[in-house]
């Protein structure tokens, strides 16, 4: 009898380690966006639980931070809490630790903004059916090219959901100088978007560094749009290569070193256009890495696929890859001899939350 209690006690153990535990536990790196787009938000859902069920795996300032949200109203035509986006931010002190969410009205909030490193855990939410935007038109020529931004993020854990952001300066014409613009600079870690729209031409989002994700978002250029050196999956995004230009560049990821854990992982996504001119990436920096995987490619894209950037050695050094993407511009038959066909072990990687650590830190869409 003794020894069919200890019996039991130790199935009752083993059930509960080992099967219950782990699912509380599992490695995000198991978790494999599934290849079936219909099931994406299902997964998500499923996997990227709220606060309440995830504090104890998250990372601890995080889970302090999401402990207390403040919720900040504004509105576009200044009657809110503050008049600005800027006021607001300037009322949120240094050392922030606690979650502030800055809940947007509808309408256009025509300002620079700039979230410095020292305040992070803010949030911008707007209503999905009436989405706030925020517009400037900062040039390079100006400000330099980072710091034109509509939207500079250097703070950490940010996130964004049903927000517009466009700089508003007017397309590169080849001829004046310094006359890219950028919406947004995303320089802090952690930090998602969700079902956000960005608007520019040439260096439309700085991808600049940390850890990211963009769920369910639109990004729209000519040059070099999505840019920088971070470490990011793009998730069921819309890639619109806007007409005009007999070369387009998607990408321009910027990672320098074999040694730097970067790179752009898209995945279940969808290019826009038409006329062969875009190229999915080019070696900015000698070991760029970019992944595009289950993506719906049209013929904007050139049958080449990518560039070595007029520097030949780069092809041994970077990391253009493509898995199971489909629509006209996929096929791989005049690919350059640089890129990589990845089977399903290889392309792994680039499929799993896993690629942005997302276990630590990823919350669904911030709400009000």
């Amino acid at each position: 009898m003794r020894n069919n209690t200890i019996i039991t006690l130790f199935v009752g153990f083993f059930v509960t380690y080992f099967v219950l535990i782990p699912s509380l536990v599992v490695s995000d790196d198991t978790i494999s966006v599934p290849s079936d787009k219909s099931q994406i938000n299902s997964w998500f859902q499923a996997n990227i639980k709220g606060y309440n069920e995830r504090k104890a795996t998250l990372d601890p300032p995080l889970a302090e931070a999401e402990a207390s949200p403040k919720i900040i109203k504004l509105t576009a035509d200044g009657n809110g809490e503050f008049k600005t986006i800027g006021d607001a931010i300037k009322s949120i002190p240094e050392g922030n630790k606690n979650r502030v969410i800055i809940s947007l009205g509808p309408g256009n909030y025509t300002e620079k903004i700039k979230i410095e490193r020292t305040k992070p855990f803010i949030s911008f939410v707007g209503d999905p059916k009436n989405v706030a935007r925020i517009i400037f038109g900062g040039t390079a020529a100006e400000y330099g090219t980072v710091e034109s931004a509509t939207l500079i993020v250097e703070s950490d854990y940010f996130s964004a959901a049903n927000i517009v952001i466009m700089n508003s300066a007017p397309r590169p014409d080849g001829v004046v100088k310094d006359a890219q613009a950028v919406a947004l600079r995303i320089g802090g870690d952690k930090a998602s978007f969700y079902n956000c729209k960005f608007y520019g031409f040439q260096d439309t989002l700085c991808d600049d560094k940390g850890l990211h994700l963009f769920k369910d978002c639109y990004i729209q250029g000519t040059v070099d749009f999505i840019f920088g050196n971070g470490k990011s999956i793009y998730l069921n995004t819309e890639v619109d290569v806007l007409p005009g230009d007999n070369l387009a560049i998607i990408t321009a990821q910027a990672r320098h070193n074999q040694d730097e854990d970067t790179g752009y992982s898209f995945i279940h996504c969808k290019i826009l256009g038409t006329g062969g001119t875009a190229w999915l990436g080019r070696a900015w920096m000698p070991f760029s890495k970019v992944v595009f995987s289950y993506t719906d490619m049209s013929d904007v894209v050139h049958s080449e696929g990518w560039s070595n950037n007029f520097k030949p050695q780069t092809e041994q050094t970077v990391f253009f890859g493509e898995y199971s993407n489909t629509g006209p511009g996929s096929s791989l038959n005049a690919r350059v001899g640089f890129a990589k066909k990845l089977d399903a072990a290889n392309a792994k990687p680039f499929l799993s939350l896993g690629f942005i650590q997302a276990s630590k830190w990823l919350l669904p869409p911030p709400q009000v």
